[in-house]
C-alpha cells in the first residue's frame, strides 16, 4: 500500500495518545514535514517503521487493555444482566423504537455531519431556528452548501432513511447474527464484511481493516496493521444490534460488542462499542438514561479514558448545566480529539441523553448540535431512547417521514423490495428471544 502523508500525521497523533516518547514523535513529526505532502514510497515506509517500533506508555496500557479479560478485570461493579418480562408485542415495539430513533438520529446530523457546533449554529441562525428542534430546514446557505447526498435528510426532503454507514452497520448485525448465531466469531464479522459491504461504503478504521482482511490478516492484528484510526469512532456506531440482540443482558451485549470491535478497533475504540452495546442493552428494562449510561459503563475499564469523559458529562450534568453550557464544556475540554474520534463523540451522545431525558427530539437534537460527528451522534442517542420509550411513544415529526422505509448498500440485502423497519423490529425480537434461549440454556 501507498503510504500517505495524512496517513503517518494520524499515527503519529495516535502514537501520542498511546504515550510513547514524546521526543522521539517529535522528531519523526519534523521528518514528515520536510517530505512535504507526497513522500516516497520508502521514506513513508521508514517512518511508519519506526512509528511502529515506538514503546507506549506501560501504565496506560495497564489502564487500557483490549483484551476481553483483562477489560472484565478492571470493569467496576454492574448489573451483568437484569430481569426483563417484556412479551414479544411490547419487546418488538421497543425494538422498533430503537431502529426508528437510530434513523431519525441519523437523519438528523447527516446534512451537518463533520460540521463544527459554531458552523451548525451558524445555519440554524440564518434560518432562524436556532436552537435545533427540528430536522434541519433546506435554507440557501451561501456560506457552505448541502453536499448533494444529505439533501433527502433535510426537512420536507424525507421520504425514508437514506443509506447511511451507520445504519448499514445494524443492519449486518442483524444479518451476521440470523447467520452464525450468539457464537458468532470475530473472523465471522470480517467474513460479512467482505462478503456484503462495498469497499467504498466503509470509511477511517474500517477502510484500513477491510484492506487487511483482503490482505489475508487476522484478528486482532487486522485492528492494528497501519491502522492509524483505531481509537476513531467506527466501533461505536457498531454497536446497537448487539444491544438490541442482548436486551437486558449488558454484560453479553458488551461481549458481543467486543468480538465485533476488537476487528477493527483498540482501547477506547474497543470500549466505546461495548459501552454503547451494554447501555442500549439495559435500556429495555431500565427507564433512566443516567442508569443505563452508568451500567454502560459497568462494562468497561474503570480508569478508561472514555469512562473518565462519561464520568465527566454526567457530573457535570448533576450540577444542572444548561443546555447551552453543557455544550461548551464538552467542547473546551474534548475539542483537542478529532472529529471522528470515540471519546469527544461519546460525551456529545451522553449529554443529548442527559439532557434529553427520554424525548427524542431534544436527545437527538443535542448530540447533533454539538457538532464533530453529527450522524453517528444522533443515531446512538436515538437509539437508547427508542429502546426505552418504544415507537408508540415517539412524535409522528421525527419517525414518521421515514415512511417505515430503510436504504442500504449491504450487497443482496433488501434486494427486490424495500427494508421495512418494522419487518427488522420483528427480526430482531425473534433474534434477542433465540439469545435469551441459548443464555437460559447455557446456565
Amino acid at each position: 500500500m501507498q503510504i500517505s502523508a495524512q496517513l503517518l500525521r494520524a499515527e503519529i497523533v495516535q502514537r501520542r495518545d498511546d504515550g510513547c516518547d514524546a521526543a522521539a514523535l517529535g522528531e519523526i513529526e519534523q521528518q514528515l514535514h520536510g517530505l512535504g505532502d507526497e513522500p516516497s514510497s520508502q521514506a513513508a515506509e521508514d517512518l511508519y517503521s519506526r512509528l511502529d517500533a515506538l514503546d507506549p506508555d506501560p501504565e496506560l496500557e495497564l489502564r487500557e487493555p483490549s483484551g476481553l479479560d483483562a477489560i472484565r478485570q478492571l470493569r467496576p461493579d454492574g448489573p451483568r444482566a437484569l430481569p426483563m418480562d417484556l412479551d414479544d408485542e411490547k419487546l418488538t415495539d421497543r425494538m422498533l423504537g430503537a431502529w426508528l430513533g437510530r434513523a431519525a438520529g441519523c437523519a438528523l446530523g447527516k446534512p451537518v455531519e463533520s460540521w463544527s457546533r459554531a458552523e451548525i449554529r451558524a445555519v440554524l441562525e440564518f434560518a432562524g431556528e436556532y436552537p435545533l428542534e427540528r430536522y434541519i430546514p433546506p435554507v440557501d446557505w451561501p456560506v457552505r452548501p448541502w453536499h448533494s447526498n444529505n439533501v433527502t435528510c433535510l426537512r420536507g426532503n424525507i421520504s425514508r432513511m437514506a443509506r447511511d454507514d451507520d445504519m448499514d452497520y445494524t443492519l449486518l448485525g442483524l444479518v451476521l447474527m440470523e447467520r452464525c448465531g450468539p457464537a458468532f466469531a470475530t473472523r465471522d464479522v470480517g467474513d460479512a464484511w467482505l462478503r456484503y459491504l462495498p469497499y467504498n461504503s466503509v470509511y477511517t478504521a474500517e477502510r484500513e481493516t477491510y484492506r487487511n482482511l483482503v490482505a489475508g490478516l487476522e484478528p486482532p492484528e487486522t485492528a492494528t496493521w497501519r491502522n492509524p484510526f483505531r481509537e476513531w469512532i467506527g466501533a461505536q456506531i457498531r454497536a446497537d444490534f448487539w444491544g438490541y440482540a442482548a436486551a437486558g443482558m449488558p454484560e453479553l451485549a458488551a461481549e458481543f460488542a467486543w468480538r465485533d470491535a476488537r476487528l477493527s478497533h483498540v482501547k477506547n475504540g474497543i470500549y466505546g462499542e461495548m459501552w454503547m452495546a451494554a447501555s442500549i442493552a439495559a435500556a429495555f428494562v431500565v427507564d433512566d438514561p443516567v442508569e443505563a449510561i452508568r451500567i454502560g459503563l459497568s462494562e468497561i475499564p474503570a480508569e478508561c479514558r472514555l469512562a473518565q469523559a462519561v464520568t465527566q458529562v454526567l457530573d457535570w450534568h448533576s450540577g444542572r448545566l444548561s443546555r447551552e453550557a453543557m455544550l461548551d464544556e464538552i467542547e473546551e475540554t474534548f475539542g483537542a480529539y478529532h472529529g471522528v474520534h470515540t471519546i469527544n463523540n461519546a460525551a456529545l451522545v451522553v449529554a443529548g441523553l442527559l439532557l434529553g431525558d427520554r424525548d427524542l427530539g431534544t436527545t437527538i437534537c443535542v448530540a447533533v448540535e454539538g457538532g464533530w460527528d453529527t450522524d453517528c451522534n444522533g443515531a446512538s442517542a436515538g437509539s437508547l431512547v427508542g429502546a426505552m420509550v418504544g415507537a408508540n411513544a415517539m412524535a409522528y415529526e421525527w419517525v414518521g417521514p421515514l415512511n417505515d422505509t430503510l436504504e442500504t448498500a449491504l450487497s443482496g440485502v433488501g434486494e427486490g423490495a424495500p427494508l421495512r423497519f418494522s419487518d427488522l423490529a420483528a427480526r430482531s425480537t425473534a433474534q434477542a428471544r433465540i439469545v435469551q434461549k441459548e443464555m437460559s440454556g447455557a446456565r
